[in-house]
């Protein structure tokens, strides 16, 4: 998958991030910030009111990226030939030779262009970079939307099973994210989400046809994250038997047959060959169990959110040509792999992952505002629902 963003806005967020990196409503700059400061741009200070036009032009949406870029370099002040250097860690399942690093690196070359100095670090194991972030040792780190739930559990809640149907709902739930007007949201503890990507949507892929109802999954073997708790429960109750895995042991458990089932996203099938554990007997479901995304969270002393909200929709901005990748991988799936479901099977898949969501709200896992926002983006798109005339989210 491509990951791509407006590369003139990130240079600038780069190169100016020190100039800005507090809040607008609070002149505080911590004592490596204020060095850094003196060392890229000698004799800028920072005012609370410098910080507040600042804060008012990164969220004026009524300019282009590239205006707004312009206007918060000229009001701060801070010159063109600052070279600031952050360390950008990306998970990539494959490691330095998969599809995510290949394309930040791209990127990274692009920026080098601004002078902007970006150390890109790969990592084949999620578990090790989320910590490298919490330790300071990534800026700001590149991992699944299922990871991103420890820092952000609104954007963490994008992935609820069930919530989004199709692509064409993510594709609405993240311009309403992209406004300024969810600014406040996207920040949590030290935390920022500086970007959300789609992943495409999450599918069951199984080593039987005969797998395909909730009913015959019965005794079947599921690998669920290690990590997440929830999804072990889950699984139990259906009556399928959970085998602990992370993302990287799931597809090889699938294709040498340790598991007879693996919820995983289109993009994999050819990537990580489950056409292997499929076999001749199996195939994937088609209904999607979610749409999954990938998430760069940063460290809010690096990143400020006034900076973060130009990241943001530039992401945005880059829906169409991400998307134009992941349909490229789907398109790989041969005719024949997938299996179809009847509609009273599907209307039954509905109500558990309804009944799913609202336990996990319950238990505080999911956040109760993000799947609001979801069923009413559902309800958007279809008002003859049930639950758009009696919401319970």
């Amino acid at each position: 998958m491509k990951v791509s963003v407006r590369m003139k806005t990130i240079a600038f967020l780069l190169t100016l991030l020190t100039s800005i990196a507090l809040p607008a409503w609070a002149v505080e700059i911590t004592p490596a910030q204020r060095a850094e400061l003196a060392q890229l741009a000698p004799g800028v200070e920072i005012t609370a009111e410098m910080a507040e036009q600042l804060r008012a032009i990164a969220f004026d949406t009524s300019l282009p990226i590239e205006e707004r870029v312009a206007a918060m370099r000229r009001a701060s002040g801070f010159p063109d030939d600052a070279l600031v250097k952050r360390r950008l860690c990306v998970w990539d399942i494959a490691g330095r030779n998969g599809p995510i690093y290949q394309a930040a690196r791209d990127q990274r070359l692009r920026v080098m262009e601004f002078g902007v100095d970006v150390e890109l670090v790969p990592y084949t194991n999620e578990g090790v970079l989320v910590e490298e972030l919490r330790a300071g040792r990534c800026d700001a780190a590149l991992m699944t939307g299922l990871r991103a739930r420890m820092f952000n559990k609104f954007t963490g809640t994008i992935d609820s099973v069930g919530g989004l149907p199709t692509d064409d709902h993510m594709h609405m739930l993240l311009q309403v994210l992209a406004s300024p007007r969810m600014a406040d949201k996207m920040v949590s503890n030290n935390y920022v989400v500086m970007g959300i990507a789609p992943g495409g949507g999450a599918y069951v892929f199984v080593n039987d046809k005969n797998i395909n109802s909730l009913a015959r999954a019965a005794g079947k073997r599921i690998p669920v994250l290690e990590y997440d708790p929830t999804q072990a429960r889950m699984v139990s109750q259906i009556g399928a038997t959970p085998v602990a895995a992370d993302l990287v042991s799931a597809p090889n458990m699938f294709n040498n047959g340790v598991v007879d089932v693996l919820p995983a996203p289109l993009i994999a099938y050819e990537i990580l060959e489950l056409y292997r554990g499929m076999g001749d007997r199996g195939g994937i479901i088609d209904y999607p169990l979610a749409q999954i995304t990938m998430q760069l969270i940063g460290r809010v002393d690096k990143f400020p959110n006034e900076v973060a909200q130009l990241v943001r929709e530039a992401f945005f901005e880059g829906y169409g040509e991400i998307m134009e990748q992941l349909n490229a991988e789907a398109a790989k799936v041969p005719d024949r792999w997938w299996i179809q479901i009847p509609e009273e099977d599907k209307q039954e898949y509905e109500t558990m992952m309804q009944d799913a969501r609202l336990q996990l709200r319950e238990e505080g896992y999911y956040d109760a505002d993000m799947l609001t926002l979801q069923r009413r983006i559902r309800c958007r798109f279809d008002n003859r629902r049930g639950e758009c005339t009696n919401p319970v989210e």
